[in-house]
């Protein structure tokens, strides 16, 4: 009898001749009783099978992509295809004054029906695809109108959704980051309120071949309550539509979104009003300075000169360049001219004290050049004497504060023996006061003309005009533009 190793190396030479060996390696495997072995003598087990492997029909073979022309909307040649819009507002991110220009972050969903999309489902049940989709079918062209930029948010893949239900509804999202122009009035600035809109319209599209329409009235368009801006009060938000017409391509349905802003005043307060203010109370300090301390005077109405042109400058810093007025700078202007009328005030208050002083130095000199002809005596009793017979009334004015020294009886003769029609020769006149009491009234009268002299008149007028009519300025601003 043929040995059984014999018997299992003719089998194998033979299979491996006739080229049979998957066919028969089952019963090469019986025969020799053994198994396939790994490299390191582990046995191998059956694996089950992939069904990620399966064949199942392809989404473009489901939808049939391949069988439509998708560059062609639906229902072509038929009546205009509607296509709802909804909005969710996820941020408003900047508003530039300067640049007049806006930023916001939202989810833009459309709705429309494509009966070439439409399949069929056991479960109705949409089907969600990402972006890669959206380049093989026919989708709204819908642009931002006015927008300066824009784009799709791609991290960490495209922010695109397409979700296609059975009977060929189609909801289109994505999230989008617009900046777009906003055309502002800066008259009543920063007691203003703003107005701005994001306009959606079809670019292609008349409103012949396409409906563009908000799907749920104004509850299509849904906010985030924590929406918020560091100078502005977010005061409503609202939708509207209308037809927008182009001379050359005809009439479009355009959408809006409109949001009303209203500035916060607090900031403005701080940094422009406040200090303004100050300025032009610190300048009425010079008022209550003497008209002699002219450093003193011309440096504090410099300084407040200067700080107001900084503040102007400030503003209209961070301010586009507008040719009308703005109500800051009525308010900053209006200061500016009540510090710089209190630099003119002690500009006048000086020249007219000026002139004052040369005018009493001419009086001191004319008064002294006339007492060159007076004799007075020095004792108890004092002799003015007016020769030739001229006096004036000054003259007369001045002896006031003496006391009249009687006439003796000689010198009443003599008086009475002149008639009306003579004129004397020389006039004598006693009089007697004592000089201590004379003194102390010149102390008292130097003292009270120093004080007069010190403070003018224009610095009285100037102390309580300047303020009253800065106060009345406020009142009627505040009530006109708050």
């Amino acid at each position: 009898m043929m040995p059984y190793w014999v018997k299992s190396l003719v089998v194998l030479l033979c299979l491996l001749v006739t080229g049979e060996c998957s066919r028969h390696r089952h019963r090469v495997r019986r025969w020799t009783g053994t198994v396939e072995t790994q490299k390191h003598g582990t046995a191998l087990t059956k694996k089950p099978p992939d069904v990620t492997k399966s064949r199942k029909p392809k989404t473009e073979n489901l939808l049939k992509v391949d069988d439509h022309d998708f560059t062609m909307r639906p229902a072509f040649g038929g009546p205009a295809i509607p296509v709802g819009v909804d909005v969710q507002v996820e941020s408003l991110d900047s508003i530039s004054e300067v640049d007049m220009d806006f930023t916001m972050t939202l989810y833009l969903r459309h709705y429309w029906k494509d009966e070439r999309l439409s399949f069929t489902s056991s479960t109705n049940k949409s089907m969600t695809f990402d972006g890669r989709l959206v380049k093989k079918i026919w989708v709204p062209d819908v642009f931002f109108v006015h927008s300066k930029r824009s784009f799709i948010h791609d991290t960490t893949t495209d922010n695109i959704m397409l979700r296609v239900f059975p009977d060929g509804h189609v909801l289109y999202s994505l999230r989008v980051t617009v900046t777009a122009a906003c055309n502002m009035d800066f008259s009543r600035f920063p007691l203003d309120s703003q107005t701005c809109s994001l306009e959606l319209e079809s670019y292609a599209y008349t409103d012949e071949d396409l409906m563009l329409y908000w799907k749920s009235g104004d509850e299509s368009l849904s906010t985030d309550d924590r929406i918020s801006l560091s100078q502005f009060l977010i005061q409503k938000f609202h939708t509207t539509s209308r037809l927008a017409f182009y001379s050359s391509t005809g009439w479009y349905n355009r959408l809006y979104i409109n949001f009303t802003l209203r500035r916060h005043i607090f900031f403005f307060l701080l940094q422009t009003y406040f200090p303004a203010t100050l300025m032009v109370m610190l300048s009425w300090v010079s008022f209550w300075i003497d008209r002699r301390a002219v450093p003193a005077r011309v440096s504090l109405g410099i300084t407040t000169v200067l700080t107001m042109s900084t503040i102007i400058t400030g503003v209209n810093a961070s301010m586009p360049r507008v040719s009308y007025i703005k109500a800051v700078d009525i308010y900053l202007w209006v200061s500016f001219v009540f510090v710089f009328l209190s630099v003119l005030e002690y500009a006048a208050v000086n020249y007219l004290s000026t002139v004052q002083d040369r005018r009493e130095r001419k009086m001191r000199e004319r008064a002294r050049s006339q007492s060159l002809a007076c004799t007075c005596g020095i004792s108890h009793t004092r002799t003015m004497a007016m020769l030739d017979g001229t006096y004036s009334e000054a003259d007369t004015n001045s002896l006031a504060g003496y006391t009249e020294d009687p006439l003796g009886p000689e010198e009443e003769q003599e008086m009475r023996g002149v008639s009306v029609s003579e004129k004397p020769e020389h006039m004598v006149v006693h009089l007697s006061v004592s000089s201590e009491s004379t003194a102390t009234k010149k102390k008292r009268s130097l003292r009270a003309l120093n004080i007069m002299q010190n403070t003018h008149a224009i610095d009285k007028y100037s102390r309580m005009f300047f303020p009253g009519s800065y106060i009345f300025f406020n009142l009627i601003y505040w009530s006109v533009y708050c």
